[in-house]
Order: structure tokens, then sequence, then C-alpha cells
């Protein structure tokens, strides 16, 4: 059974995943240092290294937390049976987004790491095209049009700085998803 960390070692990366969002919104990823990660957040650079690598490897940690977040909530909502309309699951995502809002607004915007967009679109085909595709063999262009379509919402969601609910963005989706899926 994994430990849950304690208060100082999860306030330290809450405070080093912040400073990390805040200068991916300045610059790319490759040209934020460790210096200035570790000053803006004033910590000192041996604490950075009682937890991290280097920069790529907090992203590499950052972002697999994320995945793993978002792929218990489908995997506890979901269970291999999309069909179309599952509002839990929306909801669980869209609060997932909204808790950690400026790392995964800093991942998604125009500076951040397009691999970790792929992995969850890869997630979500494995999860929620593949059983659809057995009973509904024309669902691919569907699929596509309500993945990039949903993405899109929830990038300009992420950069207006989430200003409604994640359960109103949920329904929102959700009736979205309706409206493209119901012929």
């Amino acid at each position: 059974m994994e430990r849950t960390p304690d208060r100082r070692v999860r306030r330290t990366r809450a405070l080093l995943r912040q400073g990390l969002a805040q200068l991916m919104g300045e610059k790319s990823v490759n040209e934020v240092t460790v210096t200035e990660l570790v000053d803006l957040v004033d910590i000192n650079r041996s604490t950075f290294y009682l937890h991290y690598r280097d920069i790529p490897h907090m992203l590499e940690c950052v972002e697999q937390e994320l995945y793993d977040e978002i792929f218990h909530a489908m995997e506890a909502t979901l269970t291999g049976r999309f069909e179309g309309g599952n509002l839990a699951f929306l909801e669980d995502v869209f609060a997932i987004l909204f808790a950690n809002r400026d790392i995964c607004a800093a991942l998604l915007g125009p500076r951040g790491d397009i691999g970790f967009l792929h992995r969850i679109e890869e997630m979500l085909s494995q999860y929620i095209l593949t059983p659809l595709q057995r009973t509904q063999p024309d669902v691919a262009y569907r699929y596509t049009f309500c993945v990039a379509g949903g993405m899109g919402l929830i990038k300009d969601w992420l950069s207006r700085g989430c200003p409604e609910s994640p359960q109103d963005m949920a329904g929102r989706t959700a009736a979205l998803i309706a409206g493209v899926t119901h012929r």
C-alpha cells in the first residue's frame, strides 16, 4: 500500500507545480531552469532535488499524477461501457482539471506538452472508442469530432481561468456530445 506523503512534502510539491505552471505560461518547459523555479517558489535547490532529478523529470511526474487521476476516474465510472451520456465521468474529469487548473492550463496551453495530450487521447480511445466500435461501426468520425471539440472546450475553459463550475462544464459537454452522437 502506497503511503501518502506528509504535509510538508505535499506543500513543497504543490509550490513547485504552481511555480512550474507559472513559468510555463511565460516560456517553453525546455527553457525553465531549476534555479529560476526554486527562486520563484522560495525553496532551496537541494529541496527540489529531494523530489525530482531535473525539470523534465518533474514534468513527467506531474503529468503521470494527472494521467493516473483521470485514468482512475475513467475506470471507476466507465468500466468499458461508455454510453455517450456518462455525466459522472465528465464531472470527475472537470473536477480534476479544476483542482489542478494552473498546471493543466500550462500543460494544455501553447507552451505545453503535446505528448501529454496524446496520452490522454489514447486513453480515451481505449476506454470509449474501442467499446463503441463493437456496437456502432460508423462511430469513428463522431468520436474524433467529440474528442477534438472536447479538448478545445477544455483548453478554452482553462485559459479563461475556469469561470464556470466543473459540474456546469460537464453538463455543457454532455449536451454537446449528445447533439453530435444522436442523429
